[in-house]
């Protein structure tokens, strides 16, 4: 009875094993789906490689197959890309450019993706592309300005390095979107008398502002003055031509004078007083006219 029950104990299913291969099978599959589907976010194109070549360097977002250990795809980010760093540089005149702030901001060529990924890859173009161009255009820009120079010319070098950094990179499938020199930092000395020379420049800017116009002012009271001369000989002349007018109208006709007494007349006749042979003749404007009593 004891070993009856102990076979039956140890005695397995008959379908046990085929259970277990199956969910071996499963789990494999699933695994080698998994393997097969690669799904590419926006802002990404996949790479696809068989065995270690390159078939295929566009493929656009979403899902795409490839064959289990035969194939695989790999992710490009082809967003902008933002590289940053402080570089010290000379100026012309020997000053000392202790720090440079600069930003490159750069894209990938799509259509040169796997020349790029060839000659450079993808993940070396800062280390092996980016850097030793820049410092070496950086450099070189900087040095053809002096101090005083670079301060007023910045705008003019940034797009100096941009365009010489955007001409190295081309070649290899890195497209230079912007290089921004966002700060030069001189020497503390240098900086203070730059300031200094800046508010030595205001104040003279200033006093000649001042003095330009006070002698604005002097010439426009000159002309005021002048003017108001001119005047008066305008005045002078034509009272004087109106004089020889009238001389000369008196000497053309004697009985001018005499319109000239009627037209000052004031209506009143002259009263004689006394009856002395010279009797004294007095105006009375304070009663009627009348004649010698």
């Amino acid at each position: 009875m004891n070993e009856q029950n102990q076979q039956i104990r140890f005695k397995k299913p008959k379908n046990a094993g085929r259970i277990i291969l199956t969910a071996a099978v499963i789990i494999v599959v699933l695994i080698l789906l998994g393997t097969c589907v690669t799904v590419i976010p926006e802002g990404f194109i996949g790479v696809k490689y068989n065995l270690g070549k390159i078939r295929n360097s566009s493929l656009q977002p979403g899902a795409h197959l490839s064959l289990p250990f035969i194939e695989t795809i790999e992710k490009v980010d082809v967003r902008e890309q933002v590289y940053e760093t402080h570089q010290p540089a000379y100026t012309k005149d020997t000053q000392t450019v202790e720090s440079i702030y600069v930003k490159v901001n750069y894209v990938y060529a799509t259509g040169q993706i796997d020349s790029l990924i060839r000659t450079v890859g993808v993940n070396n173009v800062e280390s092996t592309l980016i850097v030793p161009n820049l410092n070496s255009i950086l450099k070189n820009t900087i040095g053809k300005y002096k101090a005083e120079e670079l301060i007023q010319n910045r705008s003019i070098a940034q797009e100096l390095v941009e365009d010489e950094l955007r001409g190295a990179l081309s070649p290899y499938g890195v497209s230079i979107t912007a290089v921004n020199l966002a700060d030069i930092d001189f020497e503390d000395s240098f900086e203070q008398t730059i300031r200094d020379k800046v508010a030595a420049e205001q104040e003279a800017l200033r006093v000649k502002n001042e003095t330009a116009a006070k002698e604005e002012e002097a010439r426009q009271t000159v002309i005021a003055a002048q003017a108001e001369a001119d005047s008066k000989k305008l005045k002078a002349d034509a009272d004087a031509y109106a004089i020889s007018v009238i001389q000369a109208e008196l000497s053309k006709s004697p009985e001018y004078i005499e319109l000239q007494k009627i037209e000052k007349w004031n209506g009143k006749f002259p009263e004689v007083m006394g009856t002395t042979v010279n009797p004294f003749v007095t105006l009375n404007p304070s009663e009627p006219s009348g004649g010698a009593e």
